[in-house]
């Protein structure tokens, strides 16, 4: 997620609560850049604001306006944190302070270091760039591996993803927002080996998403457990092993 941080702009205070009424410091300069992410990412277009209303649960209060800055500065500072100190080192009155906003507003809206992290990763899934058509299967799985590749060679993004990995391995709350964050990116790419069965180049009863799972799952493999450069040699033949696994059959749906 190779974003621009912004420069603070003036404070505005926040809403009213019991007793005497104190400024809530906020970030209200430019927009923050954040990156479109896995399956994935490269650097993106600042966040946008969702256009649909969203559950009123931690940190998917429907954002416009302020509330829009504070939760784009408060998954920015989350984002640094991760980076610099990892999951184990995430602490919401230190994002607090990186984000300049009110601990209250942090810990109300979020709740728990969990919840921020689930947070981060549906902006994630939000921000990412949609898939290519390039009108054959190659060309597609060629298209998403090199996605896949770009985001996890970034400095800053491939170490946000381990840290994300990480968290999701001894928390269950972070397990099940990683696996809905690649279950949407996959189901992103799925259509293309849809389209590919439709041209008559995949056997019929093909599984979309077991193929676009086979073209990343090198890729992360690579990255966890080796030191090795992760380029576009090592996306190329990701995909094509994906594609030549797929035409022979490989992924079939079995019992169908």
């Amino acid at each position: 997620m190779a974003v621009e941080p912004s420069t603070p702009g003036p404070s505005r205070p926040g809403p009213s609560r019991p007793g005497p009424s104190r400024p809530e410091p906020t970030r209200s300069g430019p927009a923050q850049t954040g990156s479109s992410t896995p399956g994935l990412s490269t650097p993106g277009p600042a966040r946008p604001a969702p256009s649909s209303p969203e559950p009123s649960t931690p940190g998917t209060v429907r954002p416009g306006g302020r509330t829009a800055r504070v939760r784009a500065a408060v998954l920015r500072a989350a984002e640094d944190a991760l980076v610099e100190r990892g999951f184990s080192g995430l602490d919401l009155g230190d994002i607090a302070q990186r984000a300049e906003v009110g601990r209250t507003t942090v810990y109300r809206r979020w709740g728990s270091t969990t919840a921020l992290v689930a947070d981060l990763l549906a902006d994630m899934a939000e921000q990412s760039l949609p898939r290519t058509d390039s009108g054959t299967l190659a060309g597609d799985l060629r298209a998403n591996a090199r996605l896949v590749q770009r985001t996890l060679a970034d400095p800053r993004q491939g170490a946000l993803f381990r840290a994300v990995i990480v968290a999701a391995t001894c928390d269950p709350d972070a397990a099940e927002a990683l696996q809905h964050f690649y279950r949407r990116r996959v189901e992103e790419w799925e259509p293309c080996v849809t389209a590919a069965v439709e041209r008559g180049e995949l056997p019929p009863d093909t599984d979309g998403f077991e193929v676009v799972r086979a073209v990343s799952a090198p890729l992360y493999y690579r990255m966890l457990t080796t030191a090795e450069p992760l380029d576009e040699a090592a996306a190329d033949r990701a995909a094509a092993a994906a594609e030549a696994a797929a035409r022979a059959g490989a992924y079939r749906r079995r019992g169908d």
